[in-house]
């Protein structure tokens, strides 16, 4: 069975069913809860349809479906009881009577594409898994582990911060934030790029180089630091943390002898 067109079916027919729990729910942004679980379900049922126990295979398997599953937890537990997300409020405003069709285009059905795109990697190594394990697989396994590491605990971190009555108003400046101001976002680029050193042990592996580019371009041009730094556009305190502190890859603030709040 065609691994690819299995997987494109998959994710037009889940990407539909969300569309339409999210118009009974009046809340576009559920489909930050759906995009991990979308991972899951593509990759798992490409598995299925072409099955093989090769160990490339099951790794890359194992590694989407670790990163996939957390995510949809993290973004399920932050959203429980906060309603629709400040961006897609904004987009059903903008949007008028236009709404419901663009919707569907715009974010869901583009979600989904996104989603394809990105996985290659791990579909690629499911339809052709390759000869025996190598010195890139265990680059790109060791890449990923960085990349989960900063996305996690980036996030675990900031839920921690956000639970403290006395950080409300205040901006995440401690842990791994201190070094970079986005470092989940930095760790998803980052595991991508080792999902696709991954592939590299697979015949034409190279071919998959459209997944970590396009998780870059969307996290540093699109829909990631941008859109989410423009909500902070003249708060004083980001001001100063974003001039000392790098958007994307972390590094030592620039100026010394700073004490971070995390108040």
């Amino acid at each position: 069975m065609n691994v690819f067109l299995l997987s494109i079916f998959v994710l037009l027919v889940f990407m539909s069913l969300v569309f339409l729990l999210a118009l009974y729910l009046e809340d576009n942004s559920i489909v930050d809860t759906a995009y991990g679980l979308a991972f899951v379900l593509a990759c798992g049922t490409a598995f299925l349809g072409n099955p093989g126990g090769h160990p490339r295979t099951i790794i890359a398997l194992l590694l989407v479906s670790a990163w996939g599953l957390r995510l949809a937890i993290h973004q399920f537990v932050r959203k429980v009881g906060k309603g629709e997300d400040f961006r897609y409020r904004q987009w059903r405003e903008e949007w008028g009577k236009t709404f419901v069709w663009r919707s569907f285009l715009q974010i869901f059905m583009l979600q989904g594409a996104v989603v394809f795109v990105v996985a290659l990697p791990v579909l690629w190594v499911i339809a052709h898994p390759g000869g025996e394990l190598g010195l890139l697989d265990l680059c790109g396994v060791l890449i990923w582990l960085v990349g989960f590491a900063f996305e996690a605990v980036g996030d675990w971190q900031l839920i921690q911060f956000k639970k403290k009555p006395e950080s409300k108003g205040h901006i995440m400046q401690s842990g791994l934030w201190r070094f970079t101001r986005h470092p989940n976002y930095f760790g998803e680029a980052t595991l991508w790029w080792g999902l696709f050193f991954l592939a590299l042990g697979a015949p034409y592996g190279a071919m998959t180089l459209a997944s970590p580019v396009l998780i870059d371009f969307l996290l540093l041009k699109v829909s990631g630091i941008p859109m989410l730094e423009k909500k902070y556009e003249g708060n004083a305190e980001f001001e100063s943390y974003k001039r000392r502190t790098n958007a994307f890859f972390p590094w030592f603030p620039k100026t010394e002898g700073i004490n971070d709040r995390t108040d």
